[in-house]
């Protein structure tokens, strides 16, 4: 019987498809909102934007930048709620989740550092789950797993 079991359990995981997942979860601010339209025919427009994310001692705050492909329509949707106070220029601090983040080297086009290498950490903006703008809490609608009590 449990040689059975086993086997069925090597059938099915044979069938469905793995996958390494990195998420990266944290508090961080909302910036640079926009809509990124591919040169040519290489693909379709997309959401995009960046997340400062805090890190560590509260007196001593430091900031790594995500540069982010907004996923999901609930995100997309949230992110579009956001963005007129990203555009205002206010502070729209986020909880966020944000997955398959990857570093992505890149040159210098302009500045003090023109021609120089520089490195971006590329993601995906998965899900926020919550939001305040210049310090008061935003109203966000509810994810599924949110509406179930998960």
């Amino acid at each position: 019987m449990a040689a059975k079991v086993q086997q069925q359990q090597q059938q099915q995981s044979s069938e469905q498809p793995s996958f390494f997942n990195i998420h990266v979860e944290g508090v961080g601010y909302l910036n640079r909102v926009r809509t990124i339209k591919p040169k040519g025919k290489k693909g379709q427009e997309f959401m995009a934007c960046t997340v400062a994310a805090l890190r560590g001692a509260s007196s001593d705050v430091a900031y790594t930048k995500f540069d982010c492909r907004v996923s999901g329509a609930k995100v997309q949707e949230i992110v579009e709620i956001l963005e007129p106070h990203v555009s205002a220029e206010k502070r729209v601090l986020v909880r966020f989740r944000i997955g398959d983040i990857y570093p992505e080297a890149f040159t210098y086009e302009k500045g003090e550092r023109k021609g120089q290498t520089g490195v971006a950490i590329k993601g995906r903006l998965l899900r926020i789950k919550s939001a305040k703008v210049d310090g008061t809490a935003v109203e966000l609608p509810e994810t599924e797993t949110e509406a179930a009590g998960a």
